[in-house]
């Protein structure tokens, strides 16, 4: 740092000095004093003779520290020359940047011109705001309060997760934690890459909706979603119903996927067999009803083409087959034999008729709710206690107990229910 000149009182420093020179003379017309022989703060007057201080009339010697401003000297307060005030023991005036810590005037003074210890230009200690980086101690210092202009007022580069905004951060919540709502100090969003806790299910960091994880929703890819997973599914058509063209399994219909395609075929037993049930060409082998059911949501819209098959087979007599599947067990159960008649005629008339035992099973028909049910289960009529293959579409609106294929419950899950009378 450049020595700074501290305010001394040049004139008073001159008066003192100049003041210390007269002294009282001896008979010989010696000063004595301040200039006093022999006392090593002083030095003799010349004698003339060309030698300092030997009475030949030569200058005499000077010391700093006589009281006397002599040249070369800024000043010379004598014994009040100190390292603390206004004259130095060097006889210079009092400045930032001698090495002395003038009292009352600097904070420090450590007699060097860096600005990178703990002393900086002007003689104040350094701190975290004076526009000087102290090494070892400071990582960056830009001389003012502004958190968010890369050096913070501790006097640290602004990073994220200090909890401080910076520029190019959008947030900065105090943390690195990725799964919150300020993942790497930017907004959370579908698509950055982080999975958010309690908003998204995975995330892999693209706009891509045909891959594992849907970029709109991130949610995992599944069937049904309306997004076609590439490599795992051929079509996805939003839904899990199994009578379309793209049923729950998202791989197009056809004929033998024991999917029953809607007006496209009478029934798909999951097989090429001829002699059964549904013959190779999908058309059935009787009178068919298929209905379709989503888990919590009553049947009703099942339950028109449940009275038109009820209604088909009157007329017809002697039924040697009846059989109930679905999508959930393509299998499904069946009676064969004069049992079958017996089940066919009472689900056309709508009159009950209990505990049929055929082929190792209890057989019912009777009234559910606003329509006729069918069971092979066991069950009395309109109970849920032993559900397993049970079909009652016209169980009531908003009653979801429309029974199931191979289900342990009356609200089973989302599946098609099949009936054929042969």
């Amino acid at each position: 740092m450049r020595p700074q000149l501290l305010p001394l009182g040049l004139s008073a420093l001159l008066v003192l000095s100049a003041a210390s020179c007269i002294a009282p003379s001896n008979d010989n017309g010696s000063t004595f004093g301040n200039f006093s022989t022999g006392n090593g703060n002083a030095t003799e007057t010349g004698d003339g003779d060309g030698d300092p201080g030997d009475g030949d009339g030569d200058p005499g010697e000077t010391t700093c520290g006589d009281g006397v401003v002599d040249p070369g000297e800024e000043c010379d307060l004598g014994p009040q020359n100190s390292e603390t005030g206004q004259c130095t023991p060097a006889c210079k005036i009092a400045a930032c940047g001698d090495g002395y810590l003038y009292e009352n005037f600097e904070e420090c003074d450590d007699g060097n011109t860096a600005n990178t210890d703990d002393c900086v230009t002007g003689c104040k200690l350094a701190t975290c705001g004076d526009g000087f980086v102290q090494d070892g101690v400071e990582v960056c210092d830009d001389g003012n309060d502004d958190n968010a202009d890369g050096c913070t007022t501790e006097c640290v580069e602004g990073s994220c997760g200090d909890g401080i905004l910076q520029a190019g951060e959008q947030c900065d919540d105090g943390n690195m934690i990725t799964s919150d709502e300020c993942p790497a100090c930017q907004l959370a969003f579908c698509g950055d890459g982080y999975i958010q806790a309690g908003v998204e299910v995975c995330d892999d960091g693209n706009d891509l909706s045909n891959d594992a994880c849907l970029a709109t929703f991130c949610t995992p890819n599944v069937c049904g979603d309306g997004f076609v997973y590439e490599g795992m599914e051929t079509c996805d058509d939003g839904n899990l119903d199994d009578d379309d063209a793209c049923p729950s399994s998202c791989e197009p219909a056809y004929c033998g996927d024991g999917f029953t395609w809607a007006g496209m075929e009478e029934c798909d037993d999951g097989n090429d067999v001829d002699d059964d049930i549904c013959t190779s060409d999908c058309t059935s082998n009787g009178i068919f009803w298929m209905g379709s059911f989503n888990q919590g949501v009553d049947g009703q819209m099942s339950c028109g083409s449940w009275n038109t098959f009820r209604t088909e087979l009157q007329g017809f007599n002697n039924f040697t087959r009846v059989a109930l599947w679905g999508s959930n067990d393509p299998v499904g159960v069946e009676c064969v034999g004069v049992a079958a008649n017996t089940i066919c005629q009472a689900l056309a008339s709508g009159q009950a008729m209990t505990n049929i035992a055929c082929d190792g099973r209890t057989w019912n028909v009777g009234t559910c709710g606003s329509g006729i049910e069918l069971n092979a289960q066991g069950n009395a009529v309109c109970q849920c206690t032993n559900p397993g293959y049970i079909a009652r579409p016209c169980i009531g609106g908003g009653n979801s107990n429309w029974g199931g294929v191979n289900t342990a419950t009356c609200t089973g899950p989302t599946q098609t229910i099949e009936v054929v009378c042969q």
